[in-house]
């Protein structure tokens, strides 16, 4: 009863860091995910390219940087970036910036799956209407591939809110960043963590469920539409 006690009392005077810190991951992990298909669809158009030299600088792209820690190129972005460019100097800015970058190769995988997944037959019957193969991408290819693709770029954003923890490397005041102040404010090691690890799991668990019920209606409606 007394460990019950001191753990809502724990709570109950540091609910804002968790607040607080829950609201700044998920705010940098919506931005990156957001962002980051913007820039994995020009990255996988890149990559889907006829041209070698722009498939060849986008494929390389995506192989580095699915190939490197995301710890490491958090620092290349944090400390290097700022070097080479004239980018804000915000920790939080940096860091979405370097989540959103890793999360373009994902996404221009996941996009790359999704057209490739669409008929072909498609992109022949929008070409014998006269449409450019830019125009027909645009309107009839990639409409069809994000509606395919929806539930594997809903994964990619919970995957992201586990993985952005690594920006409390550069005191970004997010939700691991907060629990590791507060193991050091109360000189306790166990508590502020076990509260961290049920508010993500709380987060993640809740959104694999909203992402299961999309999900299930985007299914539903595809069949409904075959009938």
């Amino acid at each position: 009863m007394g460990a019950i006690t001191n753990f809502i009392d724990f709570i109950s005077k540091y609910y804002s860091f968790y607040v607080n810190g829950a609201l700044t991951t998920l705010k940098i992990s919506f931005f990156g995910v957001i962002f980051g298909a913007l820039v994995g669809v020009l990255l996988c158009l890149f990559r889907l390219s006829n041209k070698k030299l722009i498939r060849g600088i986008s494929t390389a792209y995506v192989e580095v940087v699915r190939g490197t820690p995301l710890l490491l190129q958090l620092y290349v972005v944090y400390y290097g970036l700022p070097m080479v460019m004239p980018l804000p100097d915000s920790r939080i800015f940096l860091g979405t910036l370097a989540v959103l970058l890793n999360s373009a190769a994902y996404v221009s995988e996941i996009i790359r799956a999704g057209i490739q997944s669409i008929d072909k037959g498609q992109m022949e019957a929008a070409r014998s209407l006269g449409m450019g193969h830019g125009m027909s991408m645009r309107y009839i290819i990639i409409p069809q591939a994000f509606k395919n693709i929806l539930p594997a770029l809903g994964n990619e954003f919970i995957v992201l809110i586990k993985e952005s923890a690594i920006i409390s490397v550069i005191a970004i005041p997010d939700l691991m960043y907060n629990a590791d102040t507060l193991r050091g404010i109360t000189y306790k090691p166990f508590m502020p963590l076990i509260i961290a690890g049920i508010i993500y799991f709380t987060i993640t668990f809740t959104l694999s469920k909203a992402l299961g019920f999309l999900e299930r209606r985007l299914s539903a409606s595809d069949q409904g539409s075959e009938s």
